[in-house]
Formats: C-alpha cells, structure tokens, sequence
C-alpha cells in the first residue's frame, strides 16, 4: 500500500535553522539601525550566535571575517593612509582649485571634481573632513566672516515688527518733506544700498551654503565609482562570491568601467542643481565680469596660491607615492578588465586576485625609501647616507586604518553565509512572489528607491548587508540576472543626502553650524531623485550590454536548482508483497 515518508531530521534542523537564522537577522538589524551596540561588535555577534543556535559551525562562521574582499579593502585603507601621511591629497586638491578659479559656479564645480576623485580612493569621511578646511578658507576670503554675514541677512530681513514700523516712519517723513518741496536724496540712496547690501548678504550666503553642500555629496557620489571607494562595492563582491561562485563579471576593472561614468553623470547634473539652488550658476558669475567682485576674488586666488606655496617643491616621497598609486590603479584595472584580456592570464586561472595585487603594492610602501637615496657611499665609505625612512610605518597604518569597518565587512559576509546555509534566503525569497509582476524595470527604479530612502536612517554598510541577499532571492525568483537588481541596489545605498545623520560627511559639514536641516532636505531630495534616474538609466544602457543583463546568466542556475530541493521532501509509493 502507498504511504508518505517522514520528513527526516535533518529537513526539520533546516527548517529549524530558518527560524533561528531569521531571528539573528532581525536582531542584528535592529542593533544596527538604533546602534544600541557599536556597528562592529553588532558585526561579531554570528561568531557566537550561528554556533551556538545551530545555524553554522565556527569554521564555517570565522572565515568570513577576513576573505580575499577585506583584503582588497584592507590594501586600499592602507594606501590612503600614505597619501594622508605625505600631503598629496592637500597638493592635488590644491591644484584643482588652481586650475578651475574662483568664479562661485566654477569653484563649486572644482570643490566636486576634487572631492569626488579623492573619495574614490581615500574615504568619504577623511576627504569631507580635509576639504571643509579648504572650502571655509576660500570663502573667507570671497565673503569676510561668516557670523557678520548671519548678522547682515538677519538683521536687514525681517519682515515684521520694527522693520514695518521704520517704513510707515520713513513714508510719513518722505510725504512730510514733499509738501515743503524738500527731497531728501540722500535717504533714498541710503535706503537703496542698505537694500542692496542685504540681498548681496543673502545671495553670499547662500553661496556659502551651497560650498559646504557639495563637498559631502560628491564625496558620496565619488566612492561609488571605485571598488575600494565605499564598503558597499566590497560587499557586493563578496556576496556575489558567497552565493553564485561562478559569478567573475564583477572585479576592480569592470566596476570601474561601468560606475565611472554613472559617477560623471551623477555629478554634472548634482553640480548644475546645487548651482541653480545656491546662486552660482548664472552669467555675471561664470564669466568674467568687472564689478565689485574681482577683488575678493582676487583674495580667493592669493589664498589658493599661498597655500599651494607653503607646500614647497614636490617631495620625493610624494612622487613615490604619487607613482604606486598610479601603479596601483592600473594594475587592478587591467588585471581582468573583461572588454580586453588582462595581465592575470599569465598565471594559473583563478589564482590572481584583485586583492592579490594590493597586497603587493601596499606591501612594498613599508620599506620603500621616503627621500631619494644617495649613491655616494657606493664610492666613498666615509660619505653621509640619506637616512633610510620608509614611506609608511605600520604603527601609521594602525593608526589610520579603520579596523571596525573591516569587521562590519565580516559581519556582513558572515551574516550572508548563514541565510543561504539555513535557507532563509530562499524561504524569503518566495515570500517575494507577487513582486514578480513588476516589470524589470520599474523594479530597478523601485529598488533604488527603497533602498535610498532607507540608508538615510541606516548605515549604508547596515542597509545593504541586509537587504542584498533579499534583492538576491527576489531576481532568481524572477528569472532576472541577479546583477540588475544588485548592482542597483548597491549603488543606491550610497545616495544618502537629506539628512544630516544619514552619513559621516553629512554630519560633518553639518556640524560646521552654518547648514540647517531644511537645506540638506531640500537639497537632498532632488539629489536622490537625480541619482535613482541616473542609476536606471545606466542600468538600461551601458550596463546592459556589459554585463549581459537581458539574458539570465548560466551561473545564477545551480543556486536555484538546489534551492527548490531544500524545500521538499520525498513522497514515495511502494507495493506491498504478502
């Protein structure tokens, strides 16, 4: 007679194991929103808990904490470090501003440019805080200081009180003076510049604000066009790794080849909103005009010059650096670039990593020499020797280095594995079936969307550990490459622009007290509009053909076909013999 096995032990542990991974998720979710604990100790709580619950063994768990993808981050943490420990950074920014002028429009354009290339290599954070120095410097000069400025615009604007009473004054007074055929020029002209002095008081605030403004955003804009530039990217690889191990599309060349020009785009039109909101962007400013301005500007540019000057000659050290930074970029971006064959076919397959090549570029700044050796003792024993400082020391890198960022990376990763060992993963990813009506591409807009509006209360790093492995699920469920879900959705964590809480730059050009809250919203929210359309729009473009987007990929195949398996259990039919 037929009869129906009993789900075996092992299909109930796993369905057990979805429970328990589920409620290590939300927990861990919850501590990263509110920060009830540090971001990184919330990042080791797998370590003690996916053991301890059954979820995963501790070699399964431990691992995770430090792939080839922290490594690659690690390499650009510490080339960063040398770039700061030897002023580059401050002589490029610098440069740049040498270069653009200080035409307002112009100047803000050049605040963007250098603040977006910097933060492609350097963090969001130190670039923020190197460049707000530079940025208050200049405006200074433009526009004397700040408070006397608050004091003109506050002082001159208000609409009620004694500033009515002072006109209905000055109307009976004028109306007096009429009737004895005495007009009094002089208060009208007075009445005329101090009108003119406040609107010029309005508008160079203004301009202010849009300064501080912009060095946040393109930093923000800027990380997302390098692997290495924000933890987002990383993660990505690193799920990519962790649930379709057959997935190589994505490494330092290819992103940079599709995210470099999303990046422009992103730019140019943040640089003409933040223009046109703030006063920069018109004609009396973008060309050169003989009026009241150019002396001020002329005080702009001594400074520019004078700070250029205290840098000196370029050291050799900074050449040195300048050179493997160099190196170190072009090395990565051509190890397997996809569009072409890389340098990494001359070793054996798979062996050549991205993070291969930073460790052995930051490997040889510890004992590369910081000032140009002398090769007279090669001739005369008694001759002086340079003294042999290398270019970074790793006390520095110990110093400069994030190491929490590095285990939120863990935590991320490790956090990943354990949803897809448990099958909570797929378990959510069915439960993400009537968004499989959606159109591709309305869920590519939807997505970013979500995932914009969320990272304004969340870390970005928080947002996108969490929600990755979803966005995962959701496109094998739709029969979409997973890449046009995830590469949006990764991108969008980092468009984090209306509040002053939702990033560390954000706060920190907050925290100068001439933004208010009202600014970064309004700001913000067509910044984040400007950059759900740009990612969309090279998602349908460039990146389509790049990345194969319209055909779904061989690769993302056995994840669904042993995912379906986990979820059913034998039915066998027997004839019994008597």
């Amino acid at each position: 007679m037929p009869y129906f096995t009993v789900p075996s032990k092992g299909f109930r542990k796993c369905m057990w194991c979805e429970g328990k991974c589920l409620y290590v998720v939300l927990l861990m979710a919850v501590y990263w929103c509110t920060e009830a604990l540090p971001l990184a100790v919330t990042a080791m709580l797998p370590v003690c808990l996916f053991p301890t619950m059954g979820i995963l063994p501790s070699k399964k768990v431990c691992v995770q904490y430090f792939l080839e993808t922290n490594f690659l981050f690690l390499s650009g943490l510490v080339m960063a470090s040398a770039i700061e420990e030897w002023g580059l950074h401050r002589r490029v920014a610098l440069k740049v501003l040498k270069i653009v002028g200080v035409k307002p429009a112009w100047l803000i354009l050049g605040m963007m440019i250098t603040s977006s290339f910097l933060s492609m290599w350097l963090s969001n954070t130190a670039t923020t805080a190197m460049m707000l120095p530079i940025a208050n410097a200049i405006l200074e000069s433009l526009f004397g200081n700040v408070e006397t400025l608050k004091e003109n615009c506050k002082d001159k604007s208000d609409p009620e009180g004694d500033s009515q009473v002072k006109m209905h004054v000055l109307h009976f007074e004028k109306q007096m003076l009429a009737t004895e055929d005495r007009p009094d020029w002089t208060d009208r002209s007075e009445q005329k510049n101090l009108e003119e002095a406040r609107r010029e008081a309005q508008y160079q605030m203004k301009v202010w604000k849009g300064f501080l403004i912009c060095i946040p955003y393109s930093a923000s804009i800027g990380g997302t066009a390098t692997l290495t530039g924000t933890a987002p990217n990383l993660i990505l690889v690193g799920q990519l790794k962790s649930y379709f191990p057959e997935c190589d599309l994505i490494n330092f060349g290819s992103w940079f080849v599709f995210a470099f020009p999303l990046m422009l785009l992103f730019l140019i039109l943040g640089w003409i909103w933040i223009a046109f909101l703030y006063g920069g962007l018109n004609t009396r400013l973008c060309i050169s005009k003989h009026d009241e301005r150019e002396a001020t500007e002329a005080k702009a540019t001594a400074v520019i010059d004078e700070d250029y000057k205290k840098l000196g000659p370029i050291k050799f050290a900074e050449v040195s650096i300048a050179f493997f930074f160099i190196l170190f970029a072009v090395l990565l971006f051509t190890r397997d670039p996809k569009f072409i064959t890389g340098w990494s076919t001359f070793f054996n397959k798979g062996y050549v990593s991205d993070a291969v090549t930073g460790v052995i570029i930051i490997s040889i700044l510890f004992f590369f020499p910081s000032q140009r050796p002398s090769l007279h003792w090669w001739f005369d024993s008694r001759a002086s020797n340079t003294p042999y400082v290398p270019l970074l020391s790793w006390r520095k890198a110990q110093e400069c280095v994030p190491w929490n960022i590095i285990l939120l990376l863990g935590g991320g990763f490790a956090m990943a594995k354990g949803c897809e060992e448990s099958g909570l993963a797929v378990w959510i990813g069915k439960h993400l079936q009537p968004l499989t009506q959606v159109p591709p591409s309305v869920a590519v807009i939807l997505i970013t969307a979500f995932i914009a509006c969320f990272t304004e209360i969340a870390s970005n790093m928080a947002t996108i550990i969490i929600f990755l492995p979803v966005i995962a699920e959701l496109a094998i469920h739709v029969k979409v490459n997973p890449l046009y879900f995830m590469i949006p959705a990764t991108t969008g964590c980092s468009y984090a622009f209306m509040l002053p809480v939702s990033t560390p730059p954000n706060s920190i050009a907050f925290a100068s007290g001439h933004l208010m809250v009202k600014d970064m919203v309004k700001t913000g929210f067509v910044m984040n509009i400007l950059g759900i359309l740009c990612v969309s729009l090279a998602m349908n473009t460039w990146g389509l053909h790049m990345f194969n987007l319209h055909t779904y990929p061989d690769w993302a195949r056995p994840l669904n076909a042993s995912s379906a398996s986990v979820a059913t259990y034998t039915i066998a039919t027997m004839n019994m013999t008597g």
